[in-house]
């Protein structure tokens, strides 16, 4: 009887388990790849994360650079031209690139604003033009200005003006430096308040665990708005817009950061019984450095998905804030004070334009959302890779 040699593994097992094992990105091989690596991988599989990814850093390059992108600054003004409609760039041989020169008088019948074009006379625009001068990141004096009108003593609006006559579009640009970083600061108030309360209650547990949770739900069953509102209106209405940005963000953090306690305060409780710490605690390694160095690491990318989600809640309680008129007042310029001259069917029947920083908003947060999204899927060891 000849014996029959069954090998051990068949040739299409072996090309099938070497492709479930291959980075789609040039074959490379993860199987000794650390966890870093492979979020990155699957992060970049994901399309929707990918372009919210980019949306998010265009935005934020025009709010770091935000005099050089913006036409004009937020103290420009035409006292002429309340409401003018927006203005659409044209071209001709004999002006170049151009928008005519408009006229201003009210409608004695519906005593609307009314805009008539000359066309004899034109505002000529181009490229790295000089205007209204402005410091970058804060003290380097500049005036040149990406894209404008050559005569820096002429005026133009393309997405058309607001009540006072200013350009909306330098407004909602040099409005995104607060509504996007108040996000990114509150987040990072309320990420340093969860890791420490949240830490401490999963580590330790019984009766320390008891009372941070306490807090957490007391903090959590009070309605949100009510609380914001009722702090917001604390701030003293002669307080600068520095102070009252600060105090914003702190509001913001002293309430977003209960949910993110939680979710660290239970996956903490789910590793403080592994083996790797219990050799950590026998070894004799203190106890901020066991939580630091050994258990935050090996969730640490779902605390990066679960903070990338928090964000757009923070840039939409600041807008919510502003708009109401309890949070920053101008002449501070953020996305919700820029709202503010939406509050009315009158204007908004005059000036549609107006809702466009509630444009910006939205796209800011469903970008956020697509990242947040794309990371909470990609650091899922459980996912479908």
């Amino acid at each position: 009887m000849t014996d029959r040699i069954i090998p051990d593994q068949s040739p299409d097992l072996e090309d099938e388990t070497a492709a479930r094992t291959a980075l789609p990105t040039g074959g490379e091989d993860v199987r000794s790849a650390g966890q870093w690596r492979l979020v990155r991988a699957r992060f970049r599989r994901h399309r929707m994360a990918m372009i919210g990814l980019w949306v998010l850093i265009v935005l934020y390059t025009v709010a770091i650079f935000a005099g050089f992108f913006a036409p004009f600054n937020t103290a420009s003004y035409g006292s002429q031209d309340a409401y003018h409609p927006p203005q659409i760039p044209r071209y001709s041989t004999e002006h170049g690139l151009h928008v005519p020169e408009t006229s201003s008088f009210t409608d004695p019948e519906t005593l609307a604003p009314t805009f008539e074009e000359d066309p004899e006379e034109v505002v000529s625009l181009g490229f790295f033009v000089r205007g209204d001068p402005y410091r970058l990141f804060g003290f380097i004096p500049m005036d040149i200005h990406l894209f404008g009108p050559e005569d820096p003593e002429q005026r133009w609006y393309p997405l058309g003006g607001d009540r006072a006559g200013g350009d909306l579009l330098s407004k909602i640009i040099y409005g995104s430096q607060i509504s996007l970083s108040i996000g990114l600061a509150g987040v990072g108030v309320s990420l340093l308040l969860g890791l420490i309360l949240g830490g401490i209650s999963g580590y330790f547990g019984g009766a320390i665990d008891n009372v941070v949770q306490r807090v957490i739900e007391l903090l959590m069953s009070i309605p949100t708005l009510p609380l914001w509102l009722g702090l917001a209106a604390s701030i003293p209405p002669q307080w600068g817009p520095v102070p009252t940005y600060f105090m914003i963000t702190v509001i913001l953090s002293l309430v977003g950061w209960t949910n993110l306690a939680r979710v660290i305060r239970g996956r903490l409780l789910q590793t403080r019984g592994e083996d790797y710490v219990l050799a950590a605690r026998l070894d004799g390694v203190p106890t901020r450095r066991i939580i630091s160095r050994h258990m935050l690491p090996s969730f640490a990318s779902h605390i990066i998905a679960t903070v990338s989600l928090a964000v757009p809640t923070m840039i939409l309680s600041e807008t919510a804030l502003s708009f109401l008129g309890l949070g920053l007042q101008a002449p501070a310029v953020s996305w919700g004070v820029l709202l503010q001259d939406a509050q009315s069917v009158r204007v908004l029947a005059n000036a549609p334009w107006l809702l466009l920083p509630g444009l910006a908003v939205v796209l800011a947060v469903v970008a956020f959302n697509f990242v947040g999204d794309g990371l909470r899927d990609s650091a899922d060891p459980y996912g479908k890779r």
